[in-house]
């Protein structure tokens, strides 16, 4: 399937097909597998025998499904599929890291990704550096000779401000670092981050890929030296693996994936030209928006403004809380790329355990909401977020 277009891909893409030729794929709900002989067993965990599966943690026949069929939509060699997104952040930094190693990470980043650079990674004796995302000259001036990898959101959660995938590798690569990239804004339909000099894909599947709001799950993308050679050996023994049931629900979602990412963008370009310059508003922030400071990146890198917006409300906290309480048909919660429309307080949900400094310096005021576009039609969302600001 590697010479089809991503649509085929996804609904094709990994297929297995038992002896009795299902049309959808099957569930492998197993945790282990029968040998026929001793010295099958043996053989198979020596790997030197057939290439078929051990344990469910270390593969299962329909995780290997979405695995294969990520990485042809990724433009990979391979995939691990992990339990959670922050499996997937956490095992493709932990895996490849040890005590002494120097990180270079951009300082924009979702809660639990810093969490883990700041106190797992920091515990175990890593370095880690941060800088401003946005600034290859920071860059430049933190990716050291030792640097072991860098790591960034492509977009940043949740002020959208894109890190210039190409700029950024080329520094690190001339020092000998890895480039690992959490791509779960950039959604993997738009994503050309391979092509662009990443090295390590990082997704939360919880997120676009699913898209439906009912699994959890991960994946983390790249060479097959290294996902096989490097995270692989981490992650069958660590034990985050993903299920064969989350990834069946997983493989279900890619069949409409572009479907419905380019219908959720769609949406929300129109949604941004309804909002911008509201009176309520400070500011609107979209990358498809011709406001955004970083439009040449935004088109030269991803080709489209995506599915996530955010608006900061002149009233702070208190006219924010009221807008969020006035919405009839978007719901209020912390995930995001669902078919269902979902808005949120970050300051006060997923970045609240950063410092009031550290939330002002990454623009994420008290008046802040980001809104994740569902597949609703356009007109209702718009009338919704209207009639909510009338409330402020």
């Amino acid at each position: 399937m590697a010479d089809k277009r991503k649509r085929t891909n996804l609904v094709h893409g990994g297929t297995r097909r038992s002896q009795y030729g299902e049309v959808s794929e099957a569930i492998y709900l197993t945790q282990g597998f029968v040998y026929d002989t001793a010295e099958a067993a043996e053989a198979r965990f020596l790997e030197t025998g057939p290439d078929e599966f051990i344990y469910a943690r270390y593969g299962n026949p329909t995780v290997a499904m979405f695995e294969e069929r990520l990485a042809l939509l990724e433009g990979t060699e391979d995939c691990f599929a992990t339990a959670s997104g922050m499996a997937a952040v956490n095992g493709a930094l932990t895996a490849m890291l040890q005590a002494g190693d120097h990180v270079v990470s951009a300082k924009a980043l979702f809660g639990s990704c810093l969490y883990i650079l700041e106190n797992v990674l920091g515990r175990f004796g890593v370095e880690v550096t941060f800088v401003d995302g946005t600034d290859l000259k920071a860059w430049e001036e933190a990716i050291r000779p030792d640097t072991k990898a860098v790591f960034f959101e492509s977009m940043a959660n949740p002020t959208l401000e894109l890190v210039d995938i190409e700029g950024v590798a080329k520094l690190a690569h001339a020092k000998g670092a890895l480039v690992v990239v959490d791509n779960v804004f950039s959604t993997p339909i738009y994503s050309r981050a391979v092509e662009q000099g990443a090295d390590v894909v990082v997704y939360s599947a919880t997120k676009h890929i699913d898209g439906q709001g009912r699994a959890l799950g991960g994946a983390i993308l790249g060479t097959k030296e290294h996902i096989r050679g490097v995270v692989e050996p981490y992650m069958k023994h660590t034990g985050g693996s993903m299920s064969p049931f989350n990834a069946w629900v997983m493989l279900k979602g890619m069949e409409t994936l572009d479907l419905r990412v380019r219908a959720q963008t769609q949406s929300a370009g129109e949604i941004a030209k309804a909002l911008e310059g509201h009176p309520k508003l400070n500011r609107l922030i979209y990358p498809g928006a011709d406001s955004h400071p970083q439009g040449e990146l935004v088109a030269r890198q991803i080709g489209a403004g995506g599915t996530m917006l955010a608006f900061d409300l002149k009233g702070g906290k208190d006219e924010a809380f009221r807008f969020l309480n006035a919405l009839e048909v978007i719901i209020i919660s912390n995930n995001l790329g669902d078919a269902k429309s979902i808005i949120t307080h970050p300051a006060t949900t997923t970045h609240q355990r950063l410092s009031d400094e550290q939330r002002e310096e990454l623009g994420i005021g008290p008046g802040l909401v980001r809104l994740s576009v569902g597949i609703e039609d356009p007109e209702d969302l718009i009338a919704d977020l209207k009639g909510a600001l009338e409330a402020v």
